[in-house]
């Protein structure tokens, strides 16, 4: 739960970090507890293999393990920091693997090995496994080790959704991957969409090329999502899967209000050559396509910012999510212009939907004090 101020009144409304990153302690952790031969003895990048590396280090103080493990592997100290410190009642986790590797075999095993650890040290530790949920990671460029992955955590009762990186070697609307959606949809899970950490081979992180400073590439690299999803739309994904759902978890919601008015510009006039996708392409937007809200995201804290959050429908698509541990986490603070109806969705009636997570009647709604 966590306490906001409306005018003269304290209110307290339930809390869903629907993205929190996970990792292994080491790679020694992970090549010899879950990764197996002929895969252990392999090499592939380290999670800090990243051509643009905060400045100020990419992890928050204080999330490092108790003999130094990586940030977000120890259970008891990412439980103390989201649940008491943040007022979390349910948090997503999303382990971060290695992006593409150009061995398709490889890059499924490490996901493979990072599923093994969420399920068994966080789905299930005894004391705070019922408030976590879990995104199982698979590797789009091995469509047949995605779906043994998916068959196998499918019907874990905290696993509610498969995860994928953003940096892919081509965009997601494209056929080779449909297998995949129609996957997710039986399996009745969503797609989550996030930037990788260790490196792997992708494309560059802007249609131009690559960015020289960190701070551009912040700015820029979640937007890569806009190029997967007018893909999707062109090439009739969600009309064909009607019941595919995408998160996209890495920020830039701000930036689907211009573009999708500019795709349903030039696309109102040409729909006779998408007679796959007979809708305007706003109109695949609902049900279909959600986001995690970046700590850099929209206006600011503005008078505008509630009727900002409206257009095109984002409130209806928007997610708290913190990022934790990383440096820029978003705190759970929100504009003051956003209506109550608003932040409840964000904070947690849109994921407690989305996921299928229920929140405890005693936390639902808006609670006075």
């Amino acid at each position: 739960m966590i306490e906001f101020s409306d005018g003269s009144q304290a209110v307290k409304t339930p809390l869903i970090d629907a993205s929190v990153h996970i990792f292994f302690g080491s790679n020694k952790d992970l090549r010899d507890n879950f990764l197996r031969e002929p895969f252990s003895s392999r090499g592939f990048p380290d999670y800090e293999m990243d051509w643009y590396g905060a400045p100020g280090g990419e992890y928050a103080k204080g999330t490092k393990g108790p003999n130094k493990e990586y940030p977000g592997s120890d259970v008891g100290i990412v439980a103390q920091h989201l649940f008491a410190d943040r007022g979390v009642d349910v948090a997503v986790l999303h382990p971060m693997t290695r992006g593409i590797m150009p061995d398709r075999h490889l890059g499924t095993a490490i996901a493979a090995a990072h599923n093994e650890m969420m399920v068994s040290r966080w789905l299930e530790h005894d004391e705070f496994g019922e408030r976590f949920r879990g995104t199982i990671r698979v590797n789009p460029d091995d469509i047949a080790g995605a779906l043994r992955e998916i068959a196998k955590y499918k019907d874990h009762p905290r696993v509610v959704q498969i995860g994928i990186p953003l940096q892919s070697r081509e965009l997601y609307g494209k056929p080779q991957f449909w297998p995949l959606w129609e996957a997710a949809v039986d399996a009745g899970l969503p797609v989550a969409v996030h930037i990788e950490v260790g490196n792997g081979i992708m494309l560059s992180p802007t249609p131009s090329g690559s960015t020289r400073t960190y701070e551009q590439y912040l700015g820029f690299m979640s937007m890569n999502y806009l190029y997967h999803l007018m893909n999707m739309i062109a090439e009739g994904v969600f009309e064909k899967f009607d019941g595919l759902k995408f998160v996209w978890a890495d920020g830039a919601a701000d930036m689907l209000t211009p573009f999708i008015w500019r795709m349903d510009c030039f696309g109102r006039p040409h729909l006779e050559q998408t007679p796959w996708a007979p809708k305007m392409p706003s109109d695949y937007l609902p049900g279909h396509t959600y986001f995690i809200q970046g700590s850099v995201d929209g206006p600011g804290d503005v008078d505008f910012a509630g009727e900002w959050l409206e257009f095109t429908g984002k409130d209806d698509m928007t997610m708290y999510g913190s990022s934790y541990p990383h440096w820029n986490m978003a705190e759970p603070e929100l504009p003051s212009a956003y209506s109550p109806e608003q932040r409840d969705k964000i904070c947690w009636r849109n994921a407690s939907d989305l996921y299928g997570i229920e929140v405890p009647a005693t936390s639902a709604g808006l609670v006075a004090q």
